[in-house]
């Protein structure tokens, strides 16, 4: 062969090659990204039929799929895509769907479904005609907490020890034909945070239209005894009472909070077990920032199981012995800085998470970058308060203001529920199981930020709280807290304070 014609076929056979390896390259390259060898997702999502509880809509979200099998829980199966089903009966069902594609890779997505007769869960609710609910008089019947998993670490609860037996005598009845009887049984109870301030603040005071006025001056009459509505979702256990002052569990609970005057609608939801001789319902409003409020209702089938009202409560505590101080303060520069505002009187004590929501730690440098060290004051949720527990009623005979140095850093995060606000609390402890239902504050609001500002106020001047009154008109006083951030329990911040001082 003549050396051209050798080049030539050499060429040729070389760019025939190349032609080739190429369609094979991409014939390989077009199979890896065919969606139908991919493994496949399976996913599905489900609906109860609004006329028919027992029929269920699936509609399949599977990827990369190409056949499916449904297994619905119950011994019936189906092939289609999205699939329809009517159950026979109500329970728990465990649905199973298969996602298959061409290459014969499989995938399974489990899930299970609760069916509730409608009719029957309603009848737990409100019986076959009615059915009366009253807070359950054993253990404890309501509590507050941050969430579901720890409902009661905010407050431990409410029992019927005779703290407030109006509660325990109210009743709540449900009917089955939608209507809502709330009965006062001639009492109401003076809740914190709406009755701040009166005469019957904290007390059970009578049902009657003219005590029914709130720290605001508004009537809240509409409170009492008086019959509404309610509609009832057994899918979601949500429950909804319409109706001007429609109210159960404690009438300051709204449907996106807590409210000082009565609403038109309000939403919970509830749990109902029914048990030999009583049904228990586990009662819940849910609030993101606000907390979980837990309780429990009981309805009796045998009067005879139904514990007494407790109408007096123990004596809680003890009285503690006087002291009139010429001097009191505490500048936090070593756990020695004080006078009379002893350090080992912090509840539950210095450099421990006080009630396991609030850090504080003495002898850190100034952030400021000059001076004695100071006090580093570290919310992490829970509680906001540093507080002190003090070992003696304090009379502030030889006092007229209190003041404290703040240094408020900008670089917390004051988007959220966490504020600039700054207060000095004044109550009594040792006597009082909830120190917060009868304390007087003052209050101010950090305009500075990134430096030391010294707040004083003066002490006959409260600028909050329930309490009523000065330290000048009590003799029992002997709890002290700081508080910084405001009163969003789960707001995180650092802080720093000294010269905690009484003059």
């Amino acid at each position: 062969m003549r050396k051209s014609n050798y080049f030539k076929w050499f060429t040729l056979l070389s760019v025939v090659f190349g032609i080739t390896a190429v369609v094979s390259f991409s014939s390989c390259k077009k199979d890896s990204d065919d969606p139908n060898t991919d493994d496949p997702i399976a996913s599905f999502q489900y609906s109860i039929d609004e006329s028919n509880w027992l029929q269920v809509s699936f509609t399949n979200n599977s990827q990369n799929a190409t056949s499916y099998s449904w297994d619905f829980g119950d011994g019936f199966n189906s092939t289609e895509k999205d699939a329809t089903h009517v159950y026979a009966a109500a329970g728990d069902y465990m649905v199973a769907l298969t996602a298959l594609n061409d290459a014969g890779t499989s995938k399974i997505y489990s899930k299970t479904i609760t069916l509730t007769d409608p009719n029957s869960a309603k009848k737990l609710l409100t019986g076959e005609e009615s059915k009366t609910w009253k807070l359950f008089r054993e253990g404890t019947s309501m509590s507050l907490g941050p969430n579901p998993d720890d409902p009661a670490a905010w407050w431990p609860g409410l029992e019927n020890d005779g703290a407030r037996p109006c509660l325990y005598a109210q009743t709540f009845t449900f009917h089955n034909d939608g209507k809502y009887v709330f009965n006062d049984a001639g009492f109401f109870w003076g809740e914190y945070g709406v009755f701040d301030g009166q005469d019957w603040y904290e007390t059970c005071f009578p049902a009657e239209a003219e005590y029914m006025i709130n720290k605001d001056g508004d009537d809240v009459s509409a409170w009492l005894s008086g019959e509404h509505t309610f509609t009832y979702d057994p899918s979601t256990g949500t429950v909804t009472l319409d109706g001007d002052g429609a109210w159960i569990g404690i009438p300051k609970l709204g449907p996106a909070g807590e409210t000082t005057v009565p609403l038109t609608s309000t939403s919970f939801n509830v749990d109902i077990v029914a048990g030999e001789g009583y049904d228990l319902m586990t009662l819940s409003f849910n609030y993101a920032d606000a907390g979980f409020w837990l309780f429990q209702y009981v309805s009796y089938h045998d009067p005879s199981l139904e514990p007494d009202i407790v109408t007096i409560q123990p004596p809680y505590g003890e009285d503690l012995p006087d002291l009139t101080p010429e001097e009191m303060w505490n500048t936090f520069e070593t756990s020695t800085s004080w006078e009379v505002l002893d350090t080992a009187g912090v509840y539950p004590g210095l450099g421990q998470a006080a009630n396991g929501g609030m850090s504080f730690t003495m002898d850190v440098a100034d952030p400021a970058g000059a001076g004695v060290n100071v006090g580093q004051y570290d919310r992490a949720g829970t509680y906001q308060e540093l507080q002190f527990m003090m070992q003696n009623d304090i009379q502030f005979d030889n006092f007229t203001t209190v003041s404290v140095d703040v240094y408020v850093p900008s670089s917390n995060d004051y988007s959220g529920t966490l504020t600039k606000g700054i207060g000095v609390i004044i109550g009594e402890a040792s006597q009082t199981e909830g120190w917060w239902n009868g304390h007087i504050q003052y209050d101010a609001e950090a305009t500075v930020m990134d430096e030391w500002v010294t707040y004083t106020w003066n002490l006959d001047e409260p600028t909050s709280g329930p309490g009523g009154y000065t330290p000048f008109t009590r003799t029992d006083l002997d709890f002290f807290a700081i508080s910084i951030g405001g009163g969003g329990h789960e707001a995180e911040g650092t802080f720093y304070v000294r010269n905690f001082t009484f003059n």
